[in-house]
Parts: structure tokens; C-alpha cells; sequence
């Protein structure tokens, strides 16, 4: 059977860029802009406090990992008043470390962070079905991965942007994992922890092509068409069959990125009857015919 979060970060391609060492002692706090693209962070010593634009506050300890997909404004401070210096995120540079508060003595606090692309063309749905802000405690795996990601920043070794990105892909599905339950905010993630959407989202990824109802895939659930209905919608954020589209045109869109791709193959792989049909759903969808997409890709 598919594994659709597997699926989705295949399709999402993400793509390593940056990571750095952070600390900060003493009185101090910083604020950082809508930045848009994926960051994560690892508590490595000491706490801190959190507050991400849209979120409750958090307070982070040693040991913590922290996933913001879309990555909004947020502030980050000490435990002490202050008012935080405003910093633009698309103009970090890379430094050895960056040091907040006071430049002398042992910091209170040491992280490391960094973020990452996604390449899709889809991502912005793709992350849509994610939490804004993954908090994880305890997982001593991803605190691992994430070291590594900075070891490998850091020495600049052949081979550097695999290693890179097979890293970030292992620190989402790790992530992810741990908040794949049924007390996690609608989406993908909440919908893969209920016993009876699960079997539907599983079915949808794995045999694409078939020609699926919300009554078929009620009966997947073991529900009634209602009941399957509003359960769905309540637990993945989007109606069965709003979802099954919106995944049958990312993974359009990734197979009309391969070269030599034919319309009437795509077509058939995502579920449609004839190559005219898919074309009119997808300019529908995407705005533009495959062909124009495929060409411009």
C-alpha cells in the first residue's frame, strides 16, 4: 500500500540551503520577518522562548526540535524583558555563529538552525496540509540529524548537496512522524493518525487512476457516505474529493516535468479517461493547458 507521506515529500523535492550555529546570553531578542520558506531549529544547550506569528509561546529546551513549513514572522528571546532587534531573514549571511545579547561569557542558550526549499510546484498546497509550527520534545534522532545537516554546511565535502538534501528529507518524515495523531490541527498528518480516513488517503495514493466517489471511498472507511464526508473534511481540512484533485494535479505536474512526457500517459497515470478530459481539468486547475505547462518546465 502507498505511503502518502512518503509521497508527499518525494513530490515536494525539498532542497537543502542553509544552517547555522546560534546563541544568546545576557538580555536579548530578536525578530524575524515573514520569511515564507521551510526552517527548522534544534535546542542543543540551555532555553529559550519562542513566539511564532499565529501560534501560542512556547518555550524551548535542550533537546527540542522545531519544523515552521511555511516559516512567518516569529520572535525569539531570553527570559528576560526586552525589546527584540528586528532582522530581515532574506538577509541572513552565512556566519561561523551568531551571537545574541552579550558577546562575552558562556550563552544561555545554543541552537542550530537553518532552512531549505521546496522546489514543487505545488508546494504551497502540499504545505498546507502540515502544521504550522511542529514543536517535538524528546526525539534525540532529529536533534542527530540536524547536527549533521550543520556538520555538513560546515566542511563543504564533495558530494555536499545530496547528503544535504537526503537529510532535510529525513528530518521531515522524522518530524512528521511524530505528529502524525489525532490531537494534530486538520491536514494530511491528523488524517493519517484516524482509523478510518487513514484507509481512504492510503487508497487514493496508492491506486490513483481508479475512478473514485466519495461513496467508494466511504466504503473504504467502512462509513456512510455522510459520515465519511464530514469526517474527512473535519479531519484533513478539505473535501475527499477537493483533495483527490488537488493530488491527482501535483503529481500531473511532476510527471508533465519529465522530458518526453505524453499527455495521454499522464492522463491515464492520474486518473482520467482521455488525454482531452485531463486537459480540460488541469487548465481548469493550473490555469494553463499541460502542454503549455510541459513545454515551459
Amino acid at each position: 500500500m502507498s505511503d502518502p507521506l512518503t509521497e508527499v515529500i518525494t513530490l515536494l523535492q525539498p532542497r537543502a540551503v542553509f544552517s547555522k550555529a546560534i546563541s544568546g546570553a545576557g538580555r536579548w531578542g530578536v525578530r524575524y520577518g515573514d520569511f515564507g520558506q521551510p526552517s527548522f531549529c534544534a535546542v542543543l544547550e540551555g532555553a529559550c522562548r519562542l513566539k511564532v506569528d499565529g501560534e501560542s509561546p512556547v518555550v524551548l529546551q535542550a533537546g527540542d526540535f522545531v519544523l515552521l513549513p511555511r516559516t512567518p514572522g516569529f520572535t525569539m528571546t531570553g527570559f528576560e524583558p526586552v525589546e527584540p532587534r528586528c532582522i530581515d531573514p532574506h538577509a541572513v549571511v552565512a556566519e561561523d555563529e551568531v551571537r545574541h545579547g552579550a558577546p562575552e561569557g558562556p550563552p544561555d542558550v545554543r541552537l542550530l538552525g537553518g532552512y531549505f526549499a521546496f522546489e514543487a510546484a505545488d508546494a504551497a498546497l502540499l504545505v498546507s496540509l502540515m502544521p504550522g509550527l511542529i514543536h517535538i520534545r524528546g526525539v534525540p534522532r532529529l536533534s542527530m540529524l540536524v547536527q549533521m545537516v550543520g556538520e555538513e554546511c560546515a566542511a563543504r565535502r564533495s558530494g555536499r548537496e545530496l547528503v544535504l538534501v537526503r537529510l532535510v528529507e529525513l528530518l521531515l518524515i522524522e518530524a512528521l512522524r511524530q505528529t502524525s495523531h489525532e490531537g494534530a490541527p486538520p491536514g494530511l498528518l491528523r488524517g493519517l493518525a484516524d482509523p478510518r480516513i487513514a484507509p481512504a488517503l492510503r487508497a487514493m495514493h496508492a491506486r490513483l487512476s481508479r475512478p473514485w466517489t466519495v461513496v467508494r471511498l466511504a466504503k473504504v472507511s467502512g462509513l456512510s457516505r455522510s459520515s465519511f464526508f464530514e469526517r474527512f473534511t473535519r479531519t484533513v481540512g478539505m473535501r475527499p474529493m477537493e483533495y483527490l484533485l488537488a493530488w491527482r494535479m501535483a503529481v500531473a505536474r511532476s510527471l508533465l516535468r519529465e522530458p518526453n512526457a505524453r499527455i495521454a500517459d499522464v492522463a491515464e497515470r492520474v486518473g482520467y479517461g482521455s488525454a482531452s478530459t485531463f486537459s480540460v481539468a488541469f487548465t481548469r486547475y493550473a490555469g494553463q493547458p499541460p502542454s503549455h505547462y510541459a513545454r515551459a518546465s
